[in-house]
């Protein structure tokens, strides 16, 4: 996108002028936060997920991601950022009671790996559900390398209201059926949402270094900023370079989801989940017994394919989520590139979501044609480049074969975004005009930047990314568990721990056919 966009200027002044009650007061907003549990002396927990929690198969609100340490706090969707973060905040709370002596790591790059201490593929019973689950991490293991499943990070979703796109739809002059309109209209954000990315890791990147142990001797360039920590000098996002979430065999697969609609989203994942890979076939499916991956091929299932933006619908139990999307349509967009941001106890705060809220609505309102072959790849590089360089005042991104320095881009696009903060604060002077504005400061002051103030602050207290990190989710710690629970949160929390564990014995009780026959099952849905 230039600065002029044609099609962004009549939309908004259109909704300006509509009469848009509380359309967009009333959209929903969700996240998902990983925090890996860590023992006193440093390293991933050997612990199993606490008892107090429930049944991570089960539980709406308290699971594990990749690893059992890997913690994962869910909050519902609900329509203001305080209630968001207030049920963050509570939860918080609460896992913090039963965390014994650990420590919630505060960071997305993770605490000491000793390659004597395996990291933990999550546990999540004897059902077939729950060995699909950690069959699935264990064949993540194999292809990835296990220190990528001890990474955090900050999923935020989001959805317009049902109000919002009746009236949206009758502006824009459409007939279309409502959930084709949806669903479209959100494809089309997720192409912007790709191309604009790379302004996420700049802004909110706070990962720029990482403890030496995460390489494991593997060859790599990053630098040394002391004998037990690794850097970029201009680094914002190490999470999101090449040595955090990625999909290293997509280039040799020509594996690349389609975003042009959704149906070409679900048949390019299809292909992936249905077609052979040679190297994952070496590995083998079921060894001497035992499943090492649910199958040999390009993805295993959809949740593997590596995106910084998903479309969503919640799947029912054991559905397969592109049947979700291809019967349901989208739902919300989950944006997947927040770091866990160390300078606040909760991982992320409201000027984030403020910014979010604006950002989400840009894209949505901005031209957003088909990405061709050549936009891919300046897509994957400018993400690359912002999150190795994004502070290097000299690093210039590919915009429509061109190279523009990321400042100038930045200040474009955050200008452009000016009236869509004010549409949603309903004037000028809001929270989400507030927020733009302090991104403007960090485009303008880099040293303004998470990744800038982590490294110095690092500098300061002379000390590498484990110390900075242990000290921090120390104060953390200290933080949650002086804060009082209220009544409420704390019997919904128990209540929810305890049906879980109902729930996930129930399975376990009635599951009446083999493990083999529950994967020809799953995967045989969408034939």
């Amino acid at each position: 996108m230039n600065h002029s966009d044609s099609s962004y200027d009549k939309r908004l002044t259109r909704l300006a002028r509509a009469p848009l009650g509380g359309c967009l007061q009333d959209n929903l907003i969700g996240l998902e936060k990983e925090g890996l549990r860590v023992s006193p002396r440093g390293t991933i927990a050997a612990t199993p997920h606490p008892a107090a929690f429930g049944s991570a198969l089960t539980h709406p609100y308290l699971t594990t991601d990749f690893s059992e340490a890997l913690l994962e706090t869910i909050t519902p969707a609900l329509s203001t950022r305080r209630e968001v973060l207030a049920f963050l905040d509570a939860l918080h709370v609460f896992v913090h009671r039963h965390l014994g002596d650990e420590l919630l790591w505060a960071t997305s790059m993770p605490c000491l790996l000793a390659t004597t201490d395996p990291i933990p593929l999550a546990r999540y019973g004897a059902s077939n559900a729950a060995r699909m689950k950690t069959v699935y991490r264990r064949g993540l293991g194999h292809r990835y390398g296990r220190p990528m499943l001890a990474i955090a990070g900050v999923h935020y979703n989001f959805s317009f209201s049902d109000d919002f796109w009746r009236l949206y739809r009758e502006l824009e002059g459409c007939n279309t059926e409502l959930g084709a309109f949806r669903s479209d209209a959100y494809m089309a954000a997720i192409r912007n949402l790709q191309r604009f990315g790379w302004l996420i890791p700049y802004l909110f990147g706070a990962s720029p270094a990482v403890c030496k142990t995460f390489v494991q001797g593997r060859s790599t360039d990053l630098e040394a900023f002391d004998r037990n920590t690794y850097y970029y000098p201009y680094a914002t996002s190490l999470r999101m370079g090449d040595i955090g979430y990625q999909n290293p065999k997509t280039g040799g697969t020509g594996m690349k989801a389609s975003y042009d609609s959704l149906e070409a989203y679900i048949r390019s994942l299809t292909w992936a989940i249905q077609t052979p890979w040679p190297d994952y076939q070496a590995i083998g499916v079921k060894v001497g017994g035992r499943y090492e991956q649910l199958n040999a091929n390009v993805l295993q299932i959809e949740n593997e394919y590596y995106s910084t933006v998903r479309p969503k619908q919640p799947p029912r139990w054991l559905e397969q989520p592109s049947l979700a999307l291809r019967h349901r349509g989208i739902g919300y967009l989950e944006l997947r590139s927040l770091d866990v941001n160390a300078f606040h106890p909760l991982g992320v705060a409201e000027e984030e979501l403020c910014f979010l809220e604006t950002f989400m609505l840009f894209c949505f309102l901005a031209e957003s044609p088909r990405i061709q072959a050549g936009e891919r790849k300046a897509i994957d590089a400018n993400l690359l480049a912002a999150a190795h360089r994004g502070r290097d005042p000299a690093l210039a991104l590919d915009r429509n074969g061109r190279g523009i320095r990321l400042r100038r881009w930045a200040e474009e696009l955050l200008d452009a975004m000016l009236p869509a903060a004010e549409l949603i604060d309903g004037g000028s002077g809001g929270p989400g005009t507030e927020s733009l504005r302090r991104q403007q400061a960090k485009v303008r002051d880099p040293e303004r930047t998470p990744s800038a103030r982590m490294l110095a602050e690092m500098r300061t207290n002379a000390e590498g990314f484990f110390d900075f990190a242990r000290r921090v989710s120390g104060q953390y710690r200290d933080h949650f568990r002086g804060l009082p629970l209220e009544t409420e949160y704390e019997a919904r929390f128990r209540r929810l721990s305890r049906e879980s564990r109902e729930q996930q014995r129930e399975l376990e009780e009635t599951d009446d056919m083999s493990f083999d026959t529950f994967l020809a099952h799953y995967f045989a849905q969408g034939e």
